[in-house]
């Protein structure tokens, strides 16, 4: 179960962030707002108590605070993004989460490797962590020597389409798992109940479980129905205006 939620507000810098997909067109900065507000209770709906910081104009994608660092039961790794214009988002991301762990909890990925929590899914005490432009092979072997020191297990998924791990496939626990894309085959998650999200809805993998419930993008009911027939309890936010720079739910938080 989880208790808290660390988000960030969006700055008005949001507009010129990084995108792989400048045909969406620019973020609309009043309607992120408004989904932000919308994200936030989403959050608390599911009963975590949600610390939000201000937004940073020097960093436009600085509201995707999961990229930032990756946070375990056992304490929180401050990760190095493979972006250069994120990368100081992570040093600023340490103190805060000092306020959350003690010093002996807290590690870093160091140079020359580089790591972005969207690569991180946790399944139990097992991390897979996508190898992608953003996360290398070093800075993926630092991570999981940072897990196996706290008893905890990670292996390398090599990524060869999507932006992030994250971007194409979800654990939703009870053995349940969101796929698309390069996933919906890939042996790794082979043992687990593949929920195939359809390429027409593919942003709709990235959905997030938080104590029971679901959080969902709206607008994708093919994948909302898939959950939904699973048992769960679902959420549904708007987030249009992250989409247009790659993010998703998951990107908007650190739950822990």
């Amino acid at each position: 179960m989880f208790t808290r939620a660390l988000v960030k507000r969006p700055a008005k810098s949001l507009i010129d962030g990084i995108t792989s997909a400048p045909q969406l067109g620019k973020p609309d900065y009043q309607q992120a707002l408004h989904q932000h507000d919308a994200y936030i209770e989403a959050l608390k709906q599911c009963g975590l108590h949600v610390t939000v910081l201000e937004a940073d104009e020097n960093f436009p994608d600085s509201c995707f605070v999961e990229d930032a660092a990756v946070i375990t039961p056992k304490g929180a790794i401050v990760s190095r993004p493979g972006a250069d214009s994120r990368r100081r988002e992570a040093a600023l991301m340490a103190p805060e989460l000092a306020s959350f762990f003690d010093a002996d909890q807290m590690r870093h990925i160091e140079s020359p490797g580089t790591l972005e929590g969207g690569d991180v899914m946790m399944v139990g005490d097992h991390y897979y962590v996508g190898l992608s432009d953003r996360t290398n092979e070093d800075g993926a072997q630092q991570f999981i020597q940072i897990l196996e020191g706290w008893g905890l297990m990670g292996s390398a998924v090599p990524l060869k389409e999507m932006l992030h791990l994250k971007t194409g496939v979800n654990y939703l626990e009870n053995n349940n798992m969101l796929v698309c894309g390069e996933f919906v085959h890939m042996a790794e998650f082979d043992q687990y109940n593949k929920i195939v999200v359809p390429e027409a809805e593919a942003y709709a993998a990235n959905c997030v479980w938080v104590n029971g419930k679901v959080i969902v993008p709206m607008g994708y009911p093919q994948t909302e129905q898939a959950i939904c027939d699973l048992g769960y309890e679902l959420i549904l936010v708007d987030t249009s205006e992250y989409k247009k720079l790659d993010g998703g739910l998951s990107c908007l938080s650190l739950r822990f």
